[in-house]
């Protein structure tokens, strides 16, 4: 497993896979069982998380589902930075990771607590994001997506989405590189779900051992989505967490430092009783 430096400087070795909580603090999360209304709300959901094992909590105060509106950058930066501060003053010790594509959120955000920069654009939507990134010296997480959230599932094609998706990874990570992010403080997720069929998320799921070639530790970002109940005919987010487990115990099998979950206890109680077995 690769490990992962922190802008103190610290690095932080992956000896098994670790959880990453979701905490939105959004009306319009697809699952609604993620939403949190405010702080206080924030605050409690993260105390859970923390509690269940969580090593990493991911705070997003914008929708990225398909379909999804944009909020202006303030709206944004008033919903996370409220939560980020209150979580890193009660739990100091927990590492946060804000979702957000947007440089004065991000910057706003590491300026509350937050420890890693989650993008889902792969700093491809605001030219500004890089220098942000490098300048505070926080790992940041290089997503895949096949455009912006609410024009992304229009007939998304690929001619070869693994090798696509890779090339497009390979790509930011040079960028990243290149605007003076160090590589021990790049994470990868192949942006399962975004821009991509059913067909397309089991097919880079097949050939996740690819990506190992990147050299960066990997986020799995599969939680609760919608291949997920295609795939297995529910409907309803709240009905896909066992599908979700076989997910992330097939990371964990083929070496994913993290996996980004709403339930930290199920995911997390899988992959130790796993790691028990072997």
């Amino acid at each position: 497993m690769r490990p992962l430096r922190l802008a103190d400087g610290s690095l932080l070795e992956f000896t098994r896979m670790e959880m990453m909580g979701i905490i939105n603090v959004t009306p319009d999360s697809f699952y609604a069982g993620s939403r949190a209304g405010g702080v206080d709300e924030a605050l409690a959901r993260a105390e859970r998380m923390i509690a269940e094992g969580a090593a990493f909590l991911d705070i997003g105060g914008e929708s990225t589902r398909p379909g999804a509106e944009a909020v202006t950058e303030e709206e944004e930066i008033r919903r996370v930075c409220p939560a980020v501060t209150a979580i890193k003053e009660k739990h100091p010790e927990i590492l946060i990771s804000v979702d957000t594509y947007h440089a004065k959120t991000a910057e706003a955000a590491i300026a509350a607590g937050a420890d890693i920069i989650n993008d889902i654009s792969g700093m491809t939507f605001d030219p500004d994001m890089a220098g942000v990134v490098a300048e505070a010296g926080v790992p940041v997480v290089l997503m895949h997506t096949g455009g912006r959230p609410d024009v992304m599932q229009r007939d998304p094609h690929y001619d070869d989405v693994a090798q696509e998706v890779y090339d497009y990874l390979d790509r930011q990570i040079r960028y990243a590189l290149d605007h003076g992010i160090h590589s021990d403080r790049i994470i990868i997720d192949l942006g399962i779900g975004f821009g991509k069929t059913c067909d397309h998320n089991i097919e880079l799921l097949k050939n996740i051992d690819k990506f190992a070639d990147l050299g960066m530790p990997h986020l799995l970002a599969v939680s609760r989505k919608s291949f997920i109940g295609k795939t297995l005919n529910e409907a309803d987010p709240a009905d896909r967490l066992y599908g979700t487990i076989a997910l992330t115990l097939y990371a964990q099998a083929h070496g994913i430092e993290m996996a980004r979950v709403h339930d930290v206890k199920a995911n997390l109680d899988a992959v130790r009783m796993m790691e028990a077995l072997k």
